[in-house]
């Protein structure tokens, strides 16, 4: 594991502090925890958009059309069975 050194505002790091007191839990696991939640928000936040990007490209939606009449087709033909 590698080494990371920073500086917070001491409001900050007073409030991670107490957490980490209450909490029993060293302060650098907090901050790991909190830094991957944030990161994952990031990641859903930049694949939101890109569906959003891919909603306005008329190509991509027709091919997304086309796979939705596949998919509805192989389900009827499954049910048929």
């Amino acid at each position: 594991m590698a080494t990371f050194t920073s500086s917070l505002p001491d409001d900050l790091l007073e409030n991670l502090s107490k957490m980490a007191k209450e909490l029993k839990m060293p302060k650098n696991r907090i901050i790991e925890k909190a830094l991957q939640l944030y990161l994952d928000e990031l990641n859903k936040a930049q694949y939101i958009k890109s569906f959003k990007r891919a909603s306005q490209d008329k190509e991509v939606m027709a091919m997304a059309e086309e796979g939705i009449a596949d998919y509805f087709r192989m389900l009827q033909e499954y049910d048929e069975k």
